[in-house]
């Protein structure tokens, strides 16, 4: 229902959009007309054009799979995605316009004028029916009843992230045991109703359709009983394999001769035209970064030097991409003797070492500005990985696993850790779960989606 309606909401909004380019370009009066009179027939030949954009955008819509539902996640998420199939829309109905060659020819400024306002509608419209969408899902029936076999920390972390779900109308009703060790305490001791051996009987009783297995260290044997159940039952089984814990990415397969290897999927990021690609992106955005913030880094600079003494700014050596140290730049926020008795500490809440302007300073991620100098210069990214110091590289490569993965590429000012407030003294193996999911998903979008994020994420800045 709410595909077939995302569908008629966007055509409306598309269509809408453009007509009301159309009107405040040449009846509104806000803009000068550079002929005598607006062109014969002008609401015809511009819906067309409107036509023409619509069938376009709801086609690249559709193939970046803003139509599939149950929807997942925050709208954010989706932000990136619509404004690229916007563009991209009217930008193809640009070409397809001037490519009839109508006479008077369509108007540059109204189409520049339509794929802003088409944007800024659809935004609107698409985060309506988002609050929609998850106001329905949580007055509605659970339609899906979830048979979890495990009691371990995956089980409970499945069960809050399928009640953070309404859209998936999932309920977990019941638990099985998989061992004899404790289960882990967020999973409800009332909801394990027994072990592997009593699934039969109770996907029944329970009416379970879905039957997830979180513990595959369970003999090969014991889960293939597992599967053929749910097939006689008719329900749905699914596996939390151990390697989710920390990728994400695909598998490979190829063969040598008549023998199948099976593999992690390569990065995007191993790919030549996605490395051109980022690195466009961080001299662009460097270069404009440097630019419209100079005035910022020269202010706070000011502001330093007056409220404490000390250089303004802070250089420190950082790992880069294959382990590389580099000095990293900032804006100094701290005493300029904050480790001379300690050695490399991270900061914490309420650090005493921090001085007033550096704090607001770090509040507002605004410390970090200096290092798009470190962008420009190839040092680092816009976004990545964060670098770490090598006395704490040194500490961690040894006691993490896949810790040192995350230097395979160029560390960034920001990251997908960061924004999901992974930051200072916080879990090492959670952010290097972050920086995994990034590494295996990387996007021109997703860099531009965690860009926004960064403007608003503020938890653990300190």
């Amino acid at each position: 229902m709410f595909s077939s309606l995302a569908v008629l909401a966007d055509a409306m909004t598309i269509f809408g959009g453009f007509l009301l380019a159309t009107w405040i370009r040449f009846d509104s009066g806000w803009i000068p007309l550079f002929r005598d009179s607006p062109p014969a027939r002008l609401y015809f030949m511009y819906g067309w054009g409107a036509v023409i954009a619509t069938f376009t955008l709801l086609f690249l819509f559709r193939n970046l799979g803003l139509y599939v539902r149950p929807q997942h996640g925050v709208f954010s998420n989706y932000i990136p995605r619509l404004v690229r199939a916007v563009f991209l829309g009217m930008l193809l109905t640009t070409a397809i316009a001037f490519a009839v060659r109508t006479d008077p020819p369509f108007s540059r400024l109204t189409v520049v004028l339509a794929c802003g306002i088409v944007l800024v509608l659809v935004l609107i419209e698409r985060a309506l029916l988002f609050r929609a969408e998850i106001s329905l899902a949580r007055h509605s029936t659970h339609l899906n009843r979830v048979l979890i076999v495990g009691a371990n920390d995956v089980a409970a972390h499945l069960r809050r992230a399928l009640q953070r779900e309404p859209r998936l109308r999932s309920q977990v009703v019941a638990f099985l045991r998989t061992d004899d060790q404790p289960p882990d305490p967020g999973v409800p001791a009332e909801l394990i109703l027994g072990a592997t051996a009593d699934m039969e009987g109770l996907l029944k009783s329970i009416s379970a359709t879905q039957v997830i297995v979180t513990d595959s260290r369970m003999p090969h044997t014991e889960l293939v009983e597992l599967i053929v159940t749910c097939e006689r039952a008719l329900v749905t089984f699914n596996l939390v394999p151990d390697l989710a814990r920390i990728m994400t990415g695909g598998m490979d397969m190829h063969t040598v001769d008549d023998i199948p290897l099976l593999g992690v999927s390569r990065w995007p990021l191993d790919l030549f035209w996605n490395r051109i690609a980022k690195r466009a992106e961080d001299i662009a955005g460097a270069a404009f970064g440097l630019l419209l913030f100079s005035p910022v880094i020269a202010a706070a600079s000011i502001a330093i030097k007056r409220t404490s003494p000390g250089p303004v700014f802070h250089v420190q050596e950082r790992c880069g991409q294959n382990g590389r140290p580099f000095a990293i730049y900032k804006l100094r926020t701290m005493r300029d003797d904050a480790e001379k008795n300690t050695g490399p500490v991270w900061a914490v809440k309420d650090d005493p070492r921090v001085t007033p302007v550096g704090g607001w300073l770090r509040r507002n991620n605004l410390d970090e500005l200096p290092q798009l100098w470190n962008v420009l210069r190839g040092d680092m990214s816009l976004v990545g990985p964060r670098p770490e110091r090598p006395a704490f590289v040194e500490k961690f490569k040894d006691d993490i696993d896949k810790y040192m993965w995350r230097h395979v590429v160029r560390p960034g000012m920001t990251g997908w850790a960061q924004v999901n407030g992974l930051r200072g003294n916080t879990s090492i193996e959670e952010r290097i779960k972050y920086d995994l999911y990034y590494l295996e998903n990387w996007s021109l979008a997703l860099d531009f989606k965690i860009l926004l994020k960064t403007l608003c994420s503020r938890k653990n800045a300190y």
